[in-house]
């Protein structure tokens, strides 16, 4: 999944980055909102963890431009600030959930799991997805072949989940790199090959087939 940070500052957002990508999830940073409302805007993003005091457009103005315009994506408000007042203001204006400053890493991925699974693939669809002897749970990021569990590595993980929730369909390596890796990733885009092919190591080698110059496609068969 693709989460946005916009937090202005730069060592937290960095941290919160790192810690983040090691969840196994691609994430993008920006440091002020005008550029985190177009980002937000234009970006197929899971999650938005928004900043309240920022340079540019706050995190409330940023938050309602977003829910005017019709954007649906969660959004977990950061701040400094304590109080009643600001939290009622933030979620008034959108935002799904709020955290205070300081708080605890742990608490903000705790946050940001239960805002993913809220909103689910569909609407609060359940994390397991099975096709055929193939069966993937988002929530605990565990796969099994038959009655078999199958260790996986993170991004090994992430590349297989965009596969099961569009099983049956031809997913381009463009869409595998949008969200698995970031925004800023400007490495060999055949960087998904590699793990297309860990991954048939480990699941067999019909699973997963190559649709020349388009992409590949999950089979219902293992």
């Amino acid at each position: 999944m693709r989460l946005l940070i916009v937090e202005d500052e730069k060592r937290l957002a960095v941290s919160l980055a790192k810690g983040l990508t090691a969840e196994g999830y691609a994430v993008d940073v920006v440091h002020d909102g005008i550029d985190g409302l177009h980002r937000a805007s234009e970006g197929s993003y899971d999650l938005v963890i928004l900043d309240i005091m920022l340079p540019g457009m706050n995190g409330y103005r940023v938050c309602a431009a977003l829910r005017s315009a019709g954007h649906d994506v969660p959004i977990l408000m950061l701040t400094a600030k304590d109080g009643e007042y600001d939290e009622a203001e933030g979620l008034d204006t959108g935002a799904d959930d709020y955290l205070t400053k300081p708080f605890s890493y742990v608490v903000l991925v705790a946050r940001v799991k239960a805002l993913l699974r809220r909103r689910g693939p569909s609407g609060g669809a359940s994390p397991v997805h099975e096709v055929g002897t193939l069966k993937l749970d988002t929530a605990a990021r565990r796969v099994f072949l038959a009655e078999d569990e199958v260790s996986l590595t993170t991004k090994e993980f992430s590349v297989l989940e965009q596969l099961v929730l569009r099983a049956g369909e031809v997913v381009s390596k463009a869409d595998i790199l949008e969200h698995v890796w970031d925004f800023a990733y400007d490495g060999d885009p055949n960087i998904v090959e590699v793990y297309i092919s860990a991954l048939r190591r480990k699941l067999g080698p019909t699973l997963i087939k190559t649709v020349r110059g388009a992409g590949y496609r999950l089979e219902g068969r293992s």
